[in-house]
């Protein structure tokens, strides 16, 4: 029996958010495991609050775009090694610096974890081109929030919620241009990839452990199903 296969994009803010994370970690990892037998999974890491505090002091300092895209990939393979640290035997620390090794090296007896590839792409592009060359069924996005919404529901009480949606919608209310450290719902280039191969997206709280196991799994989820069709 073929297992299925997932690239899941976890946000650096849900793996770091402060003080005491290897406890979520932990949590993250024995789901992972436990899970692992029944997918095929590839995790790719962001950054989080880590990366835009070296984007934002690397700007201050006078860096590029690139310098400041290569301080924050530097984060996220980082949190990569952390995640792979805890999974034991089933991960390797010897991160994956492309999709297409990612993919190669994507088994059904293992975890591949990575952070950032090149500058220019965010990890949650990078999740989708992992998923295109695996040909991946989903991609799940663990974020901060737990569903999509057409604000910022932090900053607008009034924001819409959406339970399911169509990659097109999505792509509305997502932001256009790049920018080191920039952070949204998910990124454009990783929505133009996920339409054209027909990849649904679920977006989900990564700090739901019960929630994501079931965004991983294919079940019924609590966040946002966005249909590539």
């Amino acid at each position: 029996m073929m297992k299925e296969k997932v690239v899941v994009s976890v946000g650096g803010s849900i793996l770091i958010p402060g003080n005491g994370d290897s406890e979520y970690i932990m949590k993250l990892a024995e789901m992972i495991s436990e899970i692992s037998p029944d997918v095929q999974l590839v995790v790719v890491c962001g950054g989080g609050k880590i990366a835009r505090y070296y984007t934002v002091t690397g700007g201050e300092l006078g860096g590029t775009t690139y310098q400041l895209d290569m301080l924050g990939i530097g984060v996220t393979r980082l949190n990569a090694q952390l995640l792979a640290i805890s999974l034991g035997d089933l991960s390797s620390t010897d991160i994956p610096l492309s999709a297409e090794d990612a993919s190669k090296r994507s088994s059904h007896d293992n975890v591949i974890v990575m952070g950032g590839t090149v500058p220019g792409h965010t990890t949650d592009a990078v999740a989708a081109m992992v998923a295109r060359e695996m040909r991946a069924e989903r991609i799940v996005n663990a974020t901060s929030v737990e569903a999509v919404y057409s604000d910022d529901p932090r900053r607008n009480p009034d924001a819409e919620r959406f339970s399911r949606m169509t990659i097109d919608e999505l792509k509305t209310i997502v932001y256009t241009e790049h920018g080191a450290g920039k952070s949204s719902v998910f990124d454009p280039l990783g929505i133009k990839i996920a339409k054209e191969e027909g990849i649904d997206i679920l977006i989900v709280n990564g700090r739901d452990i019960s929630e994501l196991r079931n965004a991983i799994l294919g079940r019924e989820i609590k966040g946002t199903y966005v249909s590539s069709r």
